[in-house]
């Protein structure tokens, strides 16, 4: 009919995948603490002032951050979404997705804790800066759906 805005038309699997992805909550990761928090005591020691004495470990000996901290099984999955899949170019925001789906395979198959960063720098130099501006936070780092030459270029760089 005239006039009338034409949906595409969905498989079975595509209104599977955006239920899945939907409900019950958006998403597919979540961020859950390893320590009890049952109590005050609980809340002083992983925050202040408890959190004082392995910030000062780490300070003196660096080394020790893989023993006070999520650091060593921590790892960036980072993407600027400009070859995702069989996708292309869709961007960072439209590339959100895959990068959960990654970061959950990295827990299903090998109990590796991943955030994953989709930023918006299309340029080289902005994709490094940000990447090593990062590094403290992780004890890897993943670069991902980022198009050819340039994730050669800012695997180099980095």
């Amino acid at each position: 009919m005239e006039g009338e805005s034409k949906k595409t038309a969905r498989s079975d699997l595509d209104e599977a995948a955006l239920y899945f992805h939907k409900h019950p909550r958006p998403g597919k990761l979540e961020i859950q603490a390893t320590k009890p928090l049952g109590n005050q005591r609980d809340l002083a020691l992983a925050y202040s002032p408890g959190v004082a004495a392995p910030c000062l470990e780490i300070r003196d000996d660096p080394a020790t951050a893989a023993d006070y901290t999520a650091r060593a099984n921590l790892v960036g999955v980072v993407t600027n979404g400009s070859a995702v899949l069989g996708l292309g170019n869709i961007g960072p925001l439209a590339s959100k997705p895959v990068m959960e789906g990654k970061a959950v395979l990295f827990k299903k198959f090998a109990g590796i804790d991943v955030f994953d960063i989709e930023i918006d720098a299309p340029a080289i130099e902005r994709m490094v800066e940000t990447i090593s501006a990062l590094e403290p936070t992780f004890g890897g780092i993943n670069l991902e759906d980022i198009k050819a030459p340039e994730c050669f270029e800012v695997e180099e760089q980095l």
